[in-house]
């Protein structure tokens, strides 16, 4: 079991949810990501995500958009962002999650990039960008890592799909929770606990929830259908206006569990 799943599991162990944030690398300047990694491992996170700029961010919303637009106009790249995380190891000790877009990898070099994470003490991956058929040579080069390759099944997934992609998984398995962009969200569709408590079953690694979570209530009610959830945008947001505290909220709102009536 690779560290990133022994830790979600250890949250749950202990009546808690996961809580993994996601913030862009570089948005507010580079020497700043430390800080804020910092920050969000005082408030309690499960693992931080840490988003890498890319031109064409396809499956984000206008928040990440545009702090990828922020952290790019500084000259931040895949490869400064891995060696500015290099240099926080020894102080920042939750996992770490890549995001990234399959094109900076592939500029990088698949075993340049994979060496590079493990310098850097990453520990898990997800490009949303490359599907299940085209991951096997990138795959293989994590396989001998403790770096977790982090797949995403959507709703419109059938059970067999979900299935294959959920075999492949390691640490958790990414359960979008939106058929779209990344973004907050005031509704989610009238299926989405029993969609989840579906992939559920069907996975044996954790599953956490991600995509429009945005608030300590959707944070509570995704939670108590799966192993934790993933919040981005708003956690983007909140470091962009510097308004830290609603950061600390989102973080103990996966502590309380609250059983949700369908």
């Amino acid at each position: 079991m690779k560290t990133l799943e022994k830790r979600i599991r250890e949250c749950n162990d202990e009546g808690k949810k996961a809580f993994v944030p996601y913030m862009m690398a570089g948005d507010g300047g580079l020497g700043k990501l430390k800080e804020k990694l910092l920050f969000l491992q005082e408030a309690g996170v499960t693992a931080i995500e840490i988003g890498i700029p890319f031109s064409d961010p396809v499956a984000d919303g206008e928040a990440i958009q545009q702090a990828g637009a922020r952290a790019l106009a500084d000259g931040v790249t895949l490869r400064n962002v891995l060696e500015e995380l290099e240099r926080c190891k020894g102080e920042v000790t939750v996992p770490l999650v890549v995001m990234t877009y399959l094109n900076p990898v592939l500029a990088f070099g698949v075993p340049q990039f994979v060496e590079a994470c493990k310098q850097a003490g990453i520990n898990g991956l997800i490009i949303p960008d490359l599907p299940l058929e085209e991951s096997v040579p990138l795959r293989n080069e994590l396989r001998e890592t403790d770096i977790a390759w982090i797949p995403l099944v959507s709703l419109t997934s059938p059970d067999e799909r979900i299935a294959r992609i959920a075999e492949s998984a390691e640490g958790f398995l990414y359960a979008v929770t939106v058929n779209g962009i990344t973004g907050a969200r005031n509704d989610f569709r009238e299926d989405i606990y029993s969609h989840l408590q579906r992939v559920k079953r069907i996975c044996t690694v954790p599953v956490l929830a991600g995509f429009g979570i945005s608030t300590p209530t959707q944070v509570r009610e995704m939670g108590n259908h799966t192993d934790g959830v993933i919040v981005g945008s708003a956690i983007v947001e909140a470091f962009h206006r510097d308004e830290l505290e609603k950061i600390r909220e989102l973080v103990k709102a996966s502590v309380v569990k609250v059983e949700i009536v369908n």
